[in-house]
């Protein structure tokens, strides 16, 4: 995994993030709803998983802007990273416990989702938090069993958690053949702004989309 250092002085938001870092630490939280019947008649016709298809699609929104790709090195200085992957929960329905795994970000939705079959057999017997998990990631959890209006979660940490938290919840059916799903992110201000927060969701949806009409942007 790679990086770059961020001057501070010479980046154009250098000023706005010391702000908010310094002097007034805000998460964002923005709950929109998405259809996802595009996703859902992907997977089906393909053969894949609408947890790990879903990952994908918002692992790759977040990858293509530098907002959602900062964090901090070893030594406390701000980066970005070129890439960062997603930390997902996955549930194990028989003792109700979750495995919090990485899958490597990867731009082609078959490889992903391959590894991410890979990863989720070889951790099917661990429980919480599989070790060795590198820094350069972002949060996703699923919240199948209810279609939530708004989702907020706290990370209690210093202000300085700088990654997306991404969360998304049960998908019902609409008129005009839709299935409306909640999906919320998490910002750190510092980092973002609500043009960015918004874009989010319109870029997912446009992924989702492209789906639709077989194939991925």
């Amino acid at each position: 995994m790679n990086y770059q250092k961020i001057d501070l002085a010479a980046w154009d938001r250098g000023e706005l993030f010391a702000f908010y870092i310094r002097n007034m630490r805000i998460v964002m939280s923005l709950t929109v709803d998405v259809d996802v019947a595009p996703l859902a008649a992907f997977v089906r016709q393909n053969g894949l998983k609408f947890y790990p298809a879903m990952i994908w699609t918002v692992s790759r929104v977040i990858n293509a802007h530098d907002e959602f790709k900062y964090g901090w090195d070893a030594d406390g200085s701000l980066i970005r990273w070129d890439f960062v992957s997603p930390s997902y929960a996955h549930f194990h329905p028989e003792d109700q416990a979750f495995t919090k795994m990485v899958t490597p970000y990867a731009d082609d939705l078959a490889v992903f989702h391959a590894q991410f079959l890979r990863d989720r057999a070889r951790c099917r017997e661990l429980r919480a938090i599989v070790p060795h998990q590198p820094p350069n990631f972002f949060d996703v959890s699923c919240l199948p069993w209810v279609r939530y209006r708004h989702f907020d979660l706290h990370v209690f940490d210093e202000g300085k958690f700088l990654a997306p938290v991404v969360t998304w919840g049960r998908f019902e059916e609409a008129e005009g053949g839709k299935l409306m799903m909640p999906l919320t992110m998490n910002i750190h201000h510092a980092v973002a702004d609500g043009f960015h927060l918004s874009r989010f969701f319109t870029e997912v949806q446009a992924q989702i989309n492209a789906m639709g009409t077989g194939g991925v942007r």
